[in-house]
């Protein structure tokens, strides 16, 4: 029997298909992956992750669930549940596209045996459905960069939801930028607030005098005021 010996240039024929298979099959793994990663990114996350870790370090309770309103991307949740391993942070958002960006983020992360998957909650879609898992377990709230961007009544709806949910001394926390006695503590944030309002005329920066008298009337007293970066404030609202 004759044996036909394969020319070098047949090898390399079949080197050269093999390396172009590989290389379409790299591309479209790579495409692929990027059409799946729902991921939301949002640059005001990486600018305060880290001065609201601290925040929470000295509030957060050795254990429990902490619900997270409005945590639109779910970059903050990933970052809080893997600082703060032995917290339950529970994500929430009205907005589907969030709630996959949050899913996508926890997946990432690999945090899907930890870290719950997001809830669809709009606070001013009154009472807040919450399981009894949750409510059983709640141990305080974080509310970031919402009552600037949403109608006044989102602010009275979740300190009345709030006052609902948690017991004495669990906490409130919120953040974002505020005035104070009426008047914007920079040129920046008085500038942002136009803006605001230029989109939505129910928005707006809020005046911390008037979100603390909803606390008062909703039995949270203010416990404490924290100066943040870029002219913003962390609020500690406990519960009476």
């Amino acid at each position: 029997m004759e044996i036909k010996k394969i020319s070098d240039h047949t090898h390399d024929n079949v080197y050269i298909i093999f390396i172009l298979y590989s290389l379409i099959y790299f591309i479209s793994s790579v495409l692929l992956t990027m059409s799946q990663d729902e991921r939301l990114f949002f640059k005001a996350t990486q600018r305060n992750k880290n001065y609201i870790e601290d925040v929470l370090s000295n509030c957060l309770p050795p254990r429990g669930t902490v619900l997270e309103i409005a945590s639109g991307s779910g970059e903050h949740g990933v970052i809080f549940q893997k600082r703060f391993p032995k917290i339950i942070w529970q994500t929430s958002d009205p907005e589907y596209s969030y709630r996959k960006s949050i899913s996508a983020w926890i997946s990432h992360q690999r945090l899907t045996t930890k870290m719950p998957q997001p809830i669809d909650l709009d606070v001013m879609k009154r009472p807040w459905h919450l399981s009894k898992k949750i409510r059983d377990s709640l141990k305080g709230i974080v509310c970031i960069n919402m009552i600037h961007i949403s109608p006044w009544n989102c602010t009275r709806a979740l300190f009345e939801e709030s006052d609902k949910l948690l017991k004495k001394e669990q906490f409130l926390l919120l953040y974002g930028p505020f005035k104070i006695d009426g008047m914007h503590i920079s040129k920046s944030n008085a500038l942002f607030d136009e803006n605001l309002k230029s989109q939505n005329s129910s928005w707006g920066v809020r005046d911390i005098e008037e979100v603390c008298l909803i606390a008062r009337q909703n039995k949270f007293h203010n416990h404490e005021f924290i100066q943040m970066p870029a002219n913003n404030l962390s609020v500690i609202f406990r519960k009476k």
